[in-house]
């Protein structure tokens, strides 16, 4: 995957309308000083014509007046349309992206990417391609008319751009480098600052706030400095271009008041020259920016290829659909490295299976790869005997129900969280799911009902009610096979026994991470993964227990106290 060409998409028609409005300004550009060129004479010699030439220059100003109108709305569109492209192929490259690539990744060097990235990338086209186009042709056709009104004052013009541009690519390597360690410290605050906005409670709770402050305003001191080394140099870049269109001027009216003297030109024509140089100078000062714009994209352009380059999950070719079964699960040598060796164990259809453990040692990660959300180094994870990395995603998606603290609400109202993997859910199957979970009571007490207005996290819910509301999602969804990563972890005993209800009535097959004895007792079978991820043992719930192997010991105490 990746990137689209800008001249793609029906693009090419705007950067023909842009190439032809650079060309029309020119003509224009050109023929207004020909126009005050003969006005000029007229005037000198005192002859008619006067009012003709001054309808003619009104008219072609406001032609031109509609040229830069035209530009700036095409140069716009066409910025705003490459990026609308490429912000479609970023977030489908996102969301098919393996869970470990985005755990590698902070949140704000990927905020980076849709925002700051993607801005350079509009301002270059936009300001930058749109402007080069433009204004490199009227500059161009500028210098000749220049040099047909006379060669010394469109040579030394041409000389003094031609100068401008070779000192502004000097200063190129030192803009790259700046422009580099700007983004750098940007992304390093926006990741700091999102990663402390999403835990601000636990600064409060610690009472941290003055040493995070600290943190910070040095994040902040370093990305103003950088931002002030990037300064420095985009100044000494339009300080040239200023300096170049003033030089531009004088150089104009100095090599034409010497050609007026030595009689090589006339005065009209010398005024001419200064109307064009007048027209050109606008033009230089937009040019000084290209480059600037160009710098950034080009980072930005690397940036977004090294993320698009990132190994996703992709369907392979002709892969078919996961085809309808009971729910059996079968994991046959699934390694992952540095989490889970060799795992190889089953799950028979309808059955429930505790998965326990010591913290840490991959049961939220083996929940992961049996949902096919994290693809196995090794071995290969199986439903109802089809391998889940041949088939096809969707399908995939559609068979399974994850309900874990890594999956938590989104903002929007209730109903949209409740429907949000199955949106053609029904009336009557809606509402059994939700008297299944305690929901239907909670909607009767909300002014809005389903329409509360939920917010990140739904965090204006408290944690039972969240966590009846992500379980009432995945049942929604109607799986095949529903895994539940601790999802008892909030339940008050009234919401418990609305766990209990569904693993009882629950038709599917159902893997659940748990600490709880009450739910380990539930189960038909357990799956006991050691630290480093390795499968010490299975069995039913009643055999372990009995035994002296690791589950009895680990819940040892809970034990005791029962009895």
């Amino acid at each position: 995957m990746g990137l689209p060409r800008i001249g793609a998409e029906g693009r090419r028609w705007i950067l023909l309308r842009l190439i032809f409005n650079g060309l029309g300004q020119a003509l224009l550009a050109v023929g207004m000083s020909l126009l005050v060129k003969h006005g000029f004479e007229q005037m000198v010699v005192g002859g008619g014509g006067i009012a003709s030439t001054g309808t003619a220059m009104v008219a072609a100003a406001l032609v031109a007046a509609w040229l830069i109108r035209q530009e700036h709305v095409d140069a716009e569109r066409l910025g705003q349309d490459f990026v609308h492209q490429v912000r479609k192929v970023m977030f489908r490259q996102l969301v098919a992206l393996d869970i470990r690539q985005l755990q590698r990744r902070s949140r704000g060097a990927i905020l980076l990417r849709f925002v700051g990235d993607l801005t350079a990338l509009r301002q270059w086209i936009s300001q930058g391609i749109a402007r080069l186009l433009v204004s490199g042709l009227c500059l161009l056709l500028a210098l000749v008319a220049l040099a047909v009104i006379d060669p010394v004052m469109g040579g030394a013009v041409g000389g003094t751009v031609l100068a401008a541009g070779a000192l502004s690519l000097l200063l190129g390597a030192r803009l790259r480098r700046s422009t580099r360690r700007a983004r750098r410290q940007r992304a390093r605050l926006a990741g700091l600052i999102s990663e402390r906005l999403s835990r601000l409670m636990v600064i409060q709770a610690f009472g941290q706030s003055r040493r995070e402050r600290r943190r910070i305003e040095r994040r902040s001191e370093r990305l103003r400095e950088a931002m002030l080394e990037r300064a420095a140099v985009t100044g000494w870049l339009r300080a040239l271009t200023e300096g170049s269109s003033t030089l531009a001027t004088a150089c104009t009216l100095f090599v034409g008041a010497l050609s007026v003297s030595g009689g090589r030109t006339t005065a009209g024509s010398v005024v001419a020259a200064m109307v064009v140089a007048g027209l050109l100078a606008p033009r230089l000062k937009t040019l000084g920016r290209v480059y600037e714009y160009w710098t950034a994209a080009t980072v930005a352009r690397q940036k977004l290829e090294r993320f698009l380059a990132m190994p996703c999950r992709s369907d392979p070719a002709d892969a078919p659909p996961l085809a309808r079964g009971p729910g059996a699960i079968e994991l046959r040598e699934v390694g992952l490295e540095g989490a889970i060796q060799n795992v190889t164990v089953q799950a028979r259809p309808g059955e429930r299976v505790a998965l326990v453990g010591p913290n840490g040692a991959g049961k939220s990660t083996l929940l992961a790869l049996v949902a096919g959300l994290i693809r196995a180094d090794s071995g290969s994870v199986l439903l109802d005997g089809q391998a889940l990395e041949e088939c096809r995603e969707r399908s995939v998606r559609r068979a399974f129900a994850l309900v874990g603290p890594d999956l938590p609400l989104l903002r929007g109202s209730l109903e949209m969280n409740l429907r949000y993997g199955n949106q053609r859910a029904g009336d009557r199957q809606r509402a059994r799911v939700m008297a299944l979970c305690g929901l239907d009571r909670l909607v009767e007490e909300l002014p809005q009902g389903l329409q509360t207005r939920l917010t990140e996290g739904g965090e204006n819910l408290s944690a039972g009610q969240r966590a009846r509301l992500s379980l009432a999602r995945a049942l929604l969804h109607r799986p095949r096979v529903l895994l539940l990563d601790e999802a008892d972890a909030n339940l008050d005993p009234q919401a418990c026994g609305i766990l209990e209800r569904v693993l009882e009535t629950f038709p599917g097959t159902v893997l659940m991470v748990t600490h709880d004895l009450r739910r380990l007792r539930q189960a038909d079978r357990v799956w006991y993964l050691a630290e480093g991820g390795r499968l010490a043992e299975t069995g039913s719930p009643a055999d372990l227990l009995a035994g002296d192997g690791p589950t009895a010991r680990l819940f040892h105490q809970e034990l005791k106290e029962v009895a």
